[in-house]
């Protein structure tokens, strides 16, 4: 793990660590290939030329990189929580009402080739 990997995870906000360290969790999961480092100061996972990034904010956490139309279904449970195109915001307990299997395809759809 590099420095400014560590360090972005290192100032991580305790409230927000959890919720993180879920969504890495099943990136990871679902492409254990994936390059884990930083881009546009912000954890990013890449396989291939397909990249998705965790950013942790005040307002909880923000996934960029997905693919709109590779996970349809994603946004038609969760309208709410698109921000703009390719950026899915997600806020204090959102993420609680969405199962893990929701996330593995948003993931795995976002960094298939």
């Amino acid at each position: 793990m590099d420095d400014a990997l560590q360090t972005y995870l290192d100032g991580i906000a305790p409230e927000h660590r959890p919720l993180f360290d879920r969504l890495q969790r099943l990136i990871l999961e679902v492409h254990p290939d994936a390059e884990v480092g930083i881009a546009y100061q912000m954890p990013s996972y890449k396989v291939g030329k397909r990249r998705v990034s965790l950013g942790v904010w005040q307002h909880g956490l923000s996934i960029y990189g997905w693919r709109e139309n590779q996970d349809v279904a994603f946004l038609a449970r969760h309208p709410e929580l698109k921000t703009g195109k390719g950026t899915i915001k997600l806020g204090p307990g959102q993420a609680e009402a969405i199962s893990d299997d929701e996330f593995r395809s948003l993931f795995a759809g976002a960094l298939e080739p």
